[in-house]
């Protein structure tokens, strides 16, 4: 898996499907309503994923099996794209995109209705589970994520020791020193940017809210200016920034390798990158498979505190939503209610439960000692903020934005940190004032 499955799908551009008619008619709105007696609960449904990993070892053939211990009369099929958002973009024109799917980033948050079936009210799902504004729309929610994830540094524990390092740094400043020490101290890559993929560039957004510990990020950035001084993402990208320009990182970032990179970090060649939760038991797996120690993989939070607390946000991976023209709605429903409560794909992932009275997972533990907050960030804003995104054209959830970042900051472009950020604050906020923000 290559991730999603970053936060960036959930969040990505607001853009409307050319030329898509979508659910339309008698079919907008319709309800995915949960089934009351699950033996006569009855039909095939085809699944999207992203988990391609999955499909093809058996995982989800074998949870589908465990689903129909409870569901025995329906039938489910998946179907796992490897490019998922350019797939499912073009079959969303018509009414044939699967019966369960992954919301696509391109789909703007105001026209969820008309593609997907709603799954019953804000007021009543937010009782359960977390995350259900991302994708609530006129009280309705859309979506459900199976799990949540949190940004932070993976790195290797070892390889930080070895450099003298055994605290979290608390600045971002005495991030950079750690990341020297670990230059001059080891043979390992300080920091790798993982350019080439492009995608794990676009996590660098997800640090805010986690810099100043604020549930209102989103609103700031739908209202404000994000790189203003002091602002959570200009603090991110100036750190990205000042990580590249002091050599910290991969020879040639252009050339690097996202699969590659599990296995070099898992074995200390890598000291650190900054990804998410999701990612750790990626990188355990990949140091049993190397043969080496798979506690060696750590996590740490963004190097600020708020009244001498780290803190860092949860966010909901993928939603996995109802087509509305589903012929099994009550199946797909069924599909998710128990792929949320009942399945076991949270816990194999070492990720965050969306149910509110469930613990943290084994992973977080060090986060639980440290006392790090962990915050839900307000996305009541979040299709404001899309559009403010896609006029500007700025595209934080794109891979471009960052890559020339790390391209101005290693001088393959010209320029200054300052003018660069300058022109995104000019483009963002100019978007605002055309929306009347």
């Amino acid at each position: 898996m290559n991730r999603r499955t970053v936060l960036a799908m959930a969040v990505g551009a607001a853009l409307l499907i050319p030329g898509c008619t979508g659910a339309g008619g008698s079919s907008k709105g319709a309800d995915a309503k949960a089934p009351d007696d699950p033996s006569k609960v009855s039909g095939t449904i085809k699944v999207l994923t992203v988990r391609t990993d999955l499909v093809q070892d058996g995982t989800m053939k074998k949870y589908a099996a465990e689903f129909n211990r409870t569901y025995p009369k329906v039938k489910v099929e998946f179907e796992a794209l490897t490019n998922y958002e350019a797939e499912v973009k073009i079959r969303m024109n018509t009414e044939n995109y699967g019966d369960v799917l992954l919301i696509p980033a391109v789909i703007k948050k105001a026209d969820y209705p008309k593609f997907f079936a709603s799954l019953g009210t804000a007021a009543e799902r937010s009782k359960k589970y977390r995350f259900t504004d991302y994708t609530t729309v006129d009280g309705k929610v859309y979506g459900q994520s199976p799990i949540g994830v949190a940004p932070g540094f993976l790195y290797n524990k070892r390889i930080w020791k070895e450099a003298g390092v055994t605290a979290w740094p608390t600045t971002p400043a005495e991030f950079i020193k750690d990341l020297k020490a670990i230059k001059a101290r080891t043979d390992a890559i300080p920091y790798y940017t993982n350019f080439a993929a492009g995608w794990t560039l676009t996590s660098w957004t997800s640090v805010n809210g986690a810099v100043h510990c604020d549930p209102q990020a989103t609103t700031k950035l739908a209202e404000g200016d994000p790189w203003a001084k002091g602002a959570d993402l200009r603090v991110g990208d100036t750190l990205l920034h000042d990580i590249v320009k002091a050599g910290l990182i991969e020879k040639d970032p252009t050339t690097s390798n996202w699969e590659e990179s599990k296995p070099r970090t898992a074995k200390g060649e890598i000291a650190t990158q900054w990804l998410g939760t999701w990612a750790i038991v990626q990188f355990q797996d990949a140091a049993r498979k190397a043969g080496v120690n798979p506690d060696d993989i750590g996590f740490m939070p963004f190097p600020s505190q708020t009244d001498g607390k780290f803190c860092a946000t949860v966010a909901p991976d993928y939603n996995q939503a109802v087509n509305v023209h589903s012929k099994y709605k009550e199946a797909a429903r069924a599909w998710i209610d128990w792929f949320t409560d009942k399945s076991t794909y949270g816990k194999d992932n070492l990720a965050i439960s969306p149910l509110k009275n469930a613990s943290m997972p084994e992973v977080l533990k060090p986060y639980e000692e440290q006392g790090v907050k962990l915050i839900e960030v307000d996305d009541s804003k979040g299709a404001q903020v899309k559009q403010i995104d896609s006029d500007s054209e700025v595209g934080i959830n794109a891979p471009e934005y960052r890559q020339n970042l790390v391209d101005l900051a290693r001088g393959a472009r010209k320029g200054s940190l300052d003018g660069f950020l300058a022109d995104l604050s000019k483009r963002w906020t100019d978007a605002q004032k055309n929306l009347g923000s």
